[in-house]
């Protein structure tokens, strides 16, 4: 007991042990925490004038007052913009051009994260002849400016016969999608401990059963980022839309284009907000679905050289 006694009182002469505790409000903290709110308030209130603006009357609406809520809450602009506002000789509103957009949107994700993660695989683990110049050049092909590229492709689709249709779009949409995200899963598949695919060699394993049954078990978080980047470039595209369909294959960023830039009739402000919500929600469903997974991705080895 006296040894005891004889240490506690050493420990009080000492006084307290560990990191000093930090201020809940250091000047650093209101620094941080009011730029994130400024930052949050700059993209928040478009967010919430067109929400707003999107369930008001018109008659409510020429009244000027932008920000403040509605009086009288309808939702008959998102009626109307789903299915009745007009887009050339079309009145079916949004919902020709979502379809079009989902039957775009699957296949273009999953052929080119398939090519991509098997093409980023085999570069990081199963090393070949010239495999580091085909990556340079696979890699400078994703800093080309789309533009320079639009009127070869327009040749290159109409000869296979594939221009103006759903599935000439889609095979754009792969073959732009492939150099970011065969550095992606590349870079991914690098930080993955060696010794596993070593283990799995010694044991017999060949390619495509390594790659099956340990590199895509592992692969969640990498998968979750590459998704949520096609996903939002491709539904949020205009230019390959506009340029490599035809107005029955329209997707919905090309019709919502045609909605809000009509010059028939009367400007309807709360059916162009709602049209663009309707456009965004798609994008923004999937990103809070897996932000998480997005984010231990993005940790995990994307972006690491």
């Amino acid at each position: 007991m006296a040894n005891a006694d004889i240490y506690t009182a050493a420990l009080a002469a000492d006084g307290p042990s560990g990191p000093k505790p930090k201020r809940r409000f250091s000047r650093a903290n209101i620094f941080l925490y009011g730029t994130l709110i400024v930052v949050s308030l700059y993209y928040l209130l478009p967010l919430y004038v067109m929400l707003v603006t999107s369930v008001k009357g018109m008659p409510e609406i020429r009244l000027g007052n932008v920000f403040s809520p509605p009086v009288e809450v309808t939702f008959q602009p998102w009626v109307k913009a789903w299915a009745e506002a007009c887009t050339g000789i079309n009145c079916d509103g949004l919902s020709r051009g979502f379809w079009n957009s989902v039957q775009i949107l699957i296949p273009s994700v999953i052929l080119s994260i398939a090519i991509a993660s098997v093409n980023g695989y085999a570069l990081s683990n199963w090393k070949f002849k010239g495999s580091e110049v085909f990556f340079t050049i696979l890699i400078i092909g994703a800093f080309i400016p789309y533009q320079t590229m639009l009127y070869p492709i327009v040749i290159l689709l109409r000869e296979i016969g594939l221009m103006g249709s759903i599935w000439g779009l889609v095979l754009v949409h792969s073959v732009f999608g492939m150099p970011i995200l065969t550095l992606l899963f590349r870079n991914y598949f690098a930080s993955i401990p060696e010794e596993l695919f070593k283990a799995a060699r010694v044991d017999g394993a060949g390619f495509w059963q390594i790659y099956f049954q340990i590199m895509l078990p592992m692969a969640l978080p990498i998968f979750v980022v590459a998704i949520i980047l096609q996903v939002t470039g491709i539904w949020n595209d205009f230019l390959f839309g506009v340029i490599y369909t035809k107005p029955a294959t329209y997707p919905m960023t090309v019709q919502l284009n045609n909605i809000v830039n009509s010059v028939q009739g009367i400007k309807e402000y709360n059916v162009n907000m709602a049209a663009t919500l309707l456009t965004g929600l798609v994008p923004l469903i999937i990103y809070f679905a897996s932000g998480k997974l997005f984010v231990r991705g993005i940790a995990a080895g994307a972006v690491k050289g």
